[in-house]
């Protein structure tokens, strides 16, 4: 019973992670900019954790050392989720969050540089199937996709795979998820309102749609994704956890398809399912516990 509540929590956590772009798409049309709209997703994700801390009566107290590890780490999802958002301008959402979802591939890669594991032929295979999809993906009918969109994407892969080997640094992993994700919107937040105040300026929400459109990004592909995914873990462990992300990708290329009418070819499909495939075999095979997030 807990196995199989396990599983549809990690439903539940990789499919609303999917639906970062059906929130962040209509937030861009309106002009906003993405550190306005990530300052915001920020600031609502950290009242809503907040609530759920003190009704849980979570402790927050952290040391100076982790305090400054954790502002790293708020550093690195800054720049992921800006990098994110930044491709949504340049390449459609569902090839974006696709080849985002090679971070499990680039994890295994640092843990081999940076912690000595053993290069396995199944993970050079992967490596190799990934670049295949990525191929793929960035060739369609019209042309090669457009470059700046994909070094952003790809910037996100490198970021938050650094962000995902980090939260197994044993200062890190002393700390609850909650507290964790609580001080990483947190330090988040702050960053944006920094970055938007020297840039742009923090940008009012323009109408009452953008409103439910920002509650909608912190609440369900924030909130309730990473809390989904600690209780996954919890009841039906990581690797089952992890799999089951392959389908964030596909919801996210659906919303894209579907509700935002973006292209999608027989090599996009071609590409999503091969890159899928490639992850799936690096977490089916991976011998060291890399707790690896769906998102």
């Amino acid at each position: 019973m807990n196995k199989t509540k396990g599983i549809i929590l990690a439903l539940i956590s990789s499919g609303t992670f999917g639906l970062i772009a059906f929130f962040s798409i209509p937030l861009l049309k309106t002009g906003m900019h993405a550190p306005s709209i990530l300052f915001y997703r920020c600031l609502i994700s950290v009242l809503l954790i907040g609530a759920v801390c003190l009704i849980r009566k979570k402790n927050l107290r952290i040391s100076p050392k982790a305090a400054a590890q954790l502002l790293c780490l708020g550093l690195l999802y800054t720049l992921t989720a800006m990098g994110l958002l930044y491709s949504y301008n340049y390449i459609s959402s569902g090839v974006a969050t696709t080849i985002h979802f090679l971070y499990p591939v680039s994890v295994s890669c640092m843990m081999i540089i940076f912690y000595r594991e053993k290069l396995s032929r199944n993970l050079l295979f992967a490596a190799i199937l990934s670049l295949t999809g990525v191929a793929l993906l960035c060739w369609s009918d019209s042309g090669f996709i457009n470059t700046t969109g994909l070094l952003a994407v790809l910037m996100t892969v490198f970021t938050y795979s650094i962000y995902i080997v980090w939260l197994n640094g044993p200062e890190i992993k002393k700390l609850e998820p909650e507290t964790i994700t609580f001080y990483v919107m947190l330090f988040g937040g702050f960053i944006f309102a920094v970055f938007s105040y020297s840039a742009t300026g923090i940008e009012l929400v323009p109408d009452i749609p953008s409103v439910f459109n920002l509650i909608g990004l912190a609440l369900f592909a924030t909130v309730i994704s990473n809390l989904a995914l600690v209780a996954a873990v919890k009841h039906a462990g990581s690797t089952i956890t992890s799999i089951l992300g392959s389908l964030e990708p596909v919801v996210a290329t659906a919303v894209g398809i579907f509700h935002f009418g973006e292209p999608f070819g027989w090599n996009g499909l071609c590409g999503l399912l091969i890159i899928i495939g490639a992850v799936l075999l690096v977490i089916l095979t991976s011998k060291k516990k890399v707790e690896i997030p769906v998102s």
